[in-house]
């Protein structure tokens, strides 16, 4: 199923919804909705653990319905764990589309990470997501999403781009070599577990590197170029599928967005700082695993350039809010002013660690993107929140709500998120793509894990840090 005609459904769809269940749920006001135990895809003690002391300590009943439903989502119906020659392989599927994409796939295993002492199985689970993402970013490190045969021909018949087997769709999106750099990191900072780490793992950092300088367009337009046979724009890109020009400044073009909707501008700033951030984190992990004090110097070397590019031509006076971080810049002067649902986005940049949440600029932009100043700012009598050109006007994400939430520094903000998140799941016990601001009854997407388990990731977040904003 592609991910732009995936239409929307207001019915319990997700996967598994009519199989019988064993859940804490049992209710009438909250029908059991998580998958049936014989049909979850893997089983983990400790987000069961997780589960079943969520619903003993949290008053709010729905609450713990959500989370029972919504953080297992990825475990429950997404994995595939096997052994490749020894090694732990994990091919993890969005929901609804069968393909694997390399920001979905760690944005969905992360919140599991902080569970991972004391159970190997999901330590070997992560493990094999990261052994994964290496072996596709080595076969093809313009791609954003990958099937789980390697040899399976894409289905994009009308895609202008050199596309080989194995390969679900080729839309060059800086993130995408990002977080698998991001799942490596924190795996490591939490496990020590060094294993992943070995010469295949070095070879895709340096494939990331090659690409990323590559894509600084300071040698001619490099070697990526796409065009899709479409009628929507979003989808493609002009100029014989290499963007619109931009002026070599340091920065690293990006043909789309994490969205998977192209740039206007190629210059993607949330994604730039993101880059910022991999590359300081995969030059810590070389120096601590391979010594390979050459290739680590390249990297804190393009962190550096980015950086540097980053203050100098993405910092913008708006006439409202004062120093922002535009969105999207050409190097030439031009910028684009708004924020998109998708992460990394401005607003996410604290929980990608790219910056803190008191950097003045931050607190300017973040003012901006969370009104009507961002043209993708919704608010309506059901909700308000950041959506995306993807899903269209008046279209909320839950993911833009959780985010939010995540970098928020105010109770009050924490629990309007929460409330809003609780409200609008419409009856589904699960969370979406995204829904209308004045109707959450009409949603895209009933199977989208990632907005699931990032949901139970904040909720986890709160019962630990903040439990009384869930009463």
């Amino acid at each position: 199923m592609k991910r732009r005609i995936f239409l929307q459904n207001t019915g319990l769809l997700a996967a598994g919804l009519a199989a019988s269940k064993v859940s804490f749920a049992a209710a009438p006001d909250f029908p059991i909705v998580r998958v049936a135990p014989s049909k979850r895809h893997f089983v983990s003690q400790s987000v069961d653990a997780a589960i079943a002391e969520f619903h003993k300590n949290v008053k709010n009943k729905e609450l713990a319905y959500l989370f029972e439903n919504c953080f297992p989502n990825t475990l429950d119906t997404t994995v595939t764990y096997t052994q490749e020659d020894g090694k732990p392989d994990t091919y993890v599927i969005t929901g609804d589309i069968d393909a694997m994409w390399l920001r979905d796939s760690t944005a969905q295993v992360t919140p599991y990470l902080p569970l991972v002492k004391g159970d190997k199985k999901l330590q070997n689970l992560i493990h094999g997501v990261i052994n994964h993402q290496v072996k596709s970013i080595i076969k093809d490190p313009y791609a954003n999403a990958f099937y789980g045969d390697p040899n399976k021909v894409g289905e994009w018949k009308t895609d202008h781009t050199d596309m080989k087997p194995g390969v679900h769709e080729r839309k060059w999106e800086i993130d995408s070599l990002c977080y698998p750099i991001r799942l490596s990191y924190q795996y490591w900072k939490l496990t020590g577990d060094t294993t992943p780490f070995d010469n295949t793992w070095r070879e895709a950092i340096s494939v990331i590197l090659k690409t990323f300088k590559e894509q600084q367009r300071k040698n001619g337009q490099g070697p990526y170029h796409f065009q899709r046979e479409t009628m929507f724009a979003t989808d493609t890109t002009p100029l014989s599928g290499y963007g619109y020009p931009v002026k070599p400044v340091g920065l690293i073009c990006s043909a789309f967005r994490p969205s998977d909707d192209a740039t206007i501008y190629n210059f993607l700033i949330p994604s730039n700082f993101f880059a910022v951030i991999s590359l300081r984190q995969a030059a810590e992990i070389l120096t601590a695993v391979h010594k390979d004090t050459t290739l680590v110097a390249e990297l804190k070397a393009l962190a550096t350039e980015v950086e540097t590019a980053i203050q100098k031509y993405a910092v913008v006076t708006h006439p409202k809010f004062g120093k922002v971080y535009a969105f999207e810049v050409n190097g030439y002067g031009s910028f684009n002013i708004m924020d998109d649902a998708n992460v990394p986005s401005l607003l996410a940049l604290p929980y990608l660690g790219a910056v803190k949440t008191t950097d003045p600029i931050y607190i300017n932009t973040r003012k901006l993107i969370l009104s009507s100043e961002n043209p993708f700012y919704f608010q309506g009598t059901a909700a308000k929140g950041i959506g995306s050109p993807h899903t269209g006007i008046d279209k909320i994400w839950p993911i833009a709500v959780t985010m939010q939430g995540l970098t928020s520094t105010t109770d009050a903000e924490i629990k309007s998120c929460l409330q809003i998140l609780q409200k609008c799941h419409a009856g589904t016990g699960f969370m979406h793509e995204s829904f209308h601001m004045d109707d959450p009854s009409k949603f895209t997407r009933s199977w989208f894990a990632w907005a699931n388990t990032i949901f139970g990731e904040f909720l986890w977040k709160v019962y630990k840090e903040k439990p009384h904003l869930l009463a």
